[in-house]
This record gives structure tokens, sequence and C-alpha cells, in this order.
């Protein structure tokens, strides 16, 4: 099990997870793809994970709130030889995750949390919306595992 870091310790006992909660959203299955009548055994599918960024404000009642914004992908991809492979659908997610900040971190604690905590938290959102969103365009059932996380 690797070390959790003093900062990022701190950032830890500092913040309470709030709320989760969808910013932004995109799905479409490119001109001429049926996902009900192609064989999906050529298709590859290719996952996105990005922290995009994290802001620290207060509140109306003075409170600090940490928002990490997060964006979550996968997409369905026919390989072309040698050139960029063809994308026939993806489902894409834009997510905030909103912490109570028991007192003002240093920006190296925020970062540290935003990037290395914040994802495990937005996760189990995005593997419903993921699920959904497959259902209603028809694509490949997709069950993603509880986390996936590279370190």
């Amino acid at each position: 099990m690797a070390k959790i870091s003093k900062t990022l310790q701190k950032a830890i006992d500092n913040l309470s997870i709030q709320d989760v909660y969808l910013k932004s959203s995109q799905a479409e299955c490119s001109e001429g793809f049926d996902p009900k009548r192609t064989e999906h055994t050529e298709l590859l599918v290719q996952q996105m994970h990005a922290v995009r960024r994290s802001e620290v404000i207060q509140s109306n009642e003075d409170e600090l709130i940490l928002k990490v914004y997060v964006r979550m992908g996968t997409r369905w991809v026919l390989p072309v030889e040698g050139q960029d492979p063809e994308i026939k659908a993806f489902v894409e997610a834009d997510f905030i995750a909103e912490y109570a900040m028991a007192e003002l971190l240093e920006t190296e604690a925020v970062d540290e949390f935003s990037l290395k905590n914040a994802s495990f938290h937005v996760w189990p959102y995005w593997r419903e919306f993921l699920s959904s969103q497959c259902e209603r365009l028809r694509l490949p059932r997709l069950v993603l595992p509880a986390v996936q996380f590279n370190r």
C-alpha cells in the first residue's frame, strides 16, 4: 500500500464530501453507425479520465468549499491501419465533486487531494451514468470495475 504524504493526509482530515453532480455531458453515435445492427467484436473501447481543475470558494455562510472538476469518457473506435481510429460512438461527462473545508488548505494540499482522491468519489456516479447512456444508445453493455485509476 502506498504511503500517504503529510500534505495529502492534512487535506483528507480537513475535507468532507458534500456533493457530486453532473455539470455537462455528451453522447453520440456517428453517422451510419447502428449499434443494434453492428458486429462489436472489431470495436475497441477506450477510456478517458482527467481532473480538469479545482477551486476553493467561500459560500454566503462563510463556509469554505472545494470544487473539483473531473471529466470521464468512453469511446468505441474501429481501428484503421496506418490512420487514426474511426470513432463510432462516445459518452463523455463532466462532474463536480464538492467538499466542505474545515480550514483553508495550502494550494499543494488542495492539488494533491484533487488529483489523487476526488476521482474516487466521482467514479460511482460515472459508472451509473455510463451504464444508463449505453442502454439508451443501445451500445454494448459495459460494466466498469469498482475503481480503476492509474497511479
